[in-house]
């Protein structure tokens, strides 16, 4: 069950440059394809490290037996495993994925924090980044959201280390390790319903011969080195002409690029918000910056944005009921 000696190399070299080798590893692992060679692979290049974690969501049938093949696999591979369930107070019948996968990752998180483990690593690869870069192009994103999937990052929700040591290898390796290994890895009947745009994206790249994912996979990885650039800029206009005051934030642009003005107004409002989430969605700040360069006042967050040759952002007074 042990992957060829050249890919636990291999494994080790990406893993190695996102966590230090002497620090322990949380895996999770669906059952399907992905995570199941992530879990081979990882029980390979950090023998007694590794600990899993499978979420029952509970949405379908024979999920609960899914988990169970995938702590059977485990035991043969001397990794502990832990089943965490999911329990609805209503289960979801719309955004049903994007739900999930919130309680997914609360669920790892408090399980890697119980179990004291530096890092949880999930099983996304080239073909995952590739369908997160057309997705999110097709709704016009900006260089954060081109960005993809980043190799290290914050398990959303929580304050766990989030690792993706896979983001450089191809969905047919993967299939092929557990191939190799003799696993009969467990197949989600969401994966191939068109109703969810993932799915359907994954078709088109199938179906095209002139889309190559890797490729499209390394321009994400560019663009989130554009990103680090962007945001290092924006910083650095921050030290120096933003001025954070008792009663607020002031900032006086002085030719700045577009990006970096809109970075600038995104960080004042996160820092005095008083209402909705933290994350503002591009939309938003280009309205924002379109009402600022023409001088007026908008309301965001709970934070009021004041136009003109200075901008000014402060608490917004209580509304009167």
């Amino acid at each position: 069950m042990v992957p060829d000696a050249a890919l636990v190399d291999r494994f080790r070299t990406n893993v190695d440059a996102l966590i230090r080798p002497e620090l322990r590893l949380g895996v999770a692992v669906s059952g399907g394809p992905d995570s199941m060679a992530l879990l081979l692979l990882a029980a390979a290049a950090r023998p007694g490290q590794v600990e899993a974690a499978t979420v029952d969501h509970g949405l379908r049938q024979g999920s609960l037996a899914e988990a169970g093949m995938v702590a059977k696999t485990c035991e043969q591979l001397g990794v502990p495993h832990a089943i965490l369930t999911v329990h609805w107070r209503d289960k979801p019948t719309t955004a049903i994925q994007e739900r999930a996968r919130r309680e997914r990752y609360r669920l790892l998180g408090f399980w890697a924090e119980e179990r004291g483990l530096d890092a949880l690593a999930t099983g996304h690869h080239a073909d995952d980044q590739a369908e997160t870069l057309l997705m999110r192009l097709n709704r016009g994103s900006g260089v954060r959201g081109l960005a993809g999937m980043r190799r290290k990052s914050i398990a959303p929700g929580t304050d766990v280390r989030l690792i993706r040591p896979l983001l450089g290898w191809r969905r047919p390796e993967l299939d092929q390790i557990c191939a190799d290994a003799a696993l009969t890895p467990a197949s989600d009947p969401s994966n191939e319903d068109a109703r969810f745009e993932r799915v359907r994206f994954r078709r088109g790249l199938e179906g095209s011969d002139w889309l190559d994912p890797a490729a499209i996979a390394r321009s994400a990885a560019n663009l989130a080195d554009a990103e680090v650039g962007l945001d290092w800029a924006m910083r650095e206009e921050w030290k120096q002409n933003v001025h954070e005051k008792r009663d607020g934030i002031a900032y006086r642009p002085k030719g700045a690029p577009r990006e970096i003005l809109r970075r600038i107004a995104g960080r004042a409002v996160r820092r005095l918000a008083t209402e909705g989430d933290s994350d503002l969605r591009g939309s938003e700040l280009d309205r924002l910056l379109a009402i600022l360069d023409e001088g007026g006042a908008a309301t965001l967050r709970g934070v009021l944005c004041n136009g003109g040759p200075e901008w000014r952002f402060s608490v917004a007074p209580q509304r009167r009921s």
